[in-house]
């Protein structure tokens, strides 16, 4: 449904540390997904992902069912966006900050044809 969160990110400067952590607390299980970038398997839809420049907070993704029109509307509306980005087999993905520069991103997943 859009404007659902569908996925978040949690950054870790060590993400074995975090894995442990975010397990003891709430039982969570994780499996690798490329490089250092650890799915959650038995909780919330999101990941354990390194810590880099500016993403050092929670990221949300909002779902879309059109990334583009998603984009257009918010520079429209007083935000902006990097690119769009495919992630092949799972969607198209597009790292925001509204008009007060709040960063959110958003997610239309792949088509399923």
């Amino acid at each position: 449904m859009p404007g659902q969160i569908n996925w978040f990110e949690l950054p870790a400067a060590d993400t074995a540390q975090a894995r442990t952590f975010y397990g003891q607390l709430f039982g969570w299980g994780t499996s690798e997904f490329g490089g250092d970038y650890h799915v959650i398997e038995n909780g919330p839809a999101g990941a354990i992902a390194p810590r880099e420049e500016g993403f050092t907070h929670p990221r949300v993704y909002f779902a879309t069912d059109d990334i583009d029109a998603s984009v257009k509307r918010l520079h429209e509306l007083g935000g902006t966006s990097e690119e769009v980005q495919i992630v092949p087999g799972i969607g198209r993905i597009a790292h925001c900050q509204d008009n007060q520069h709040t960063p959110f991103s958003l997610y239309e997943p792949a088509s399923r044809d």
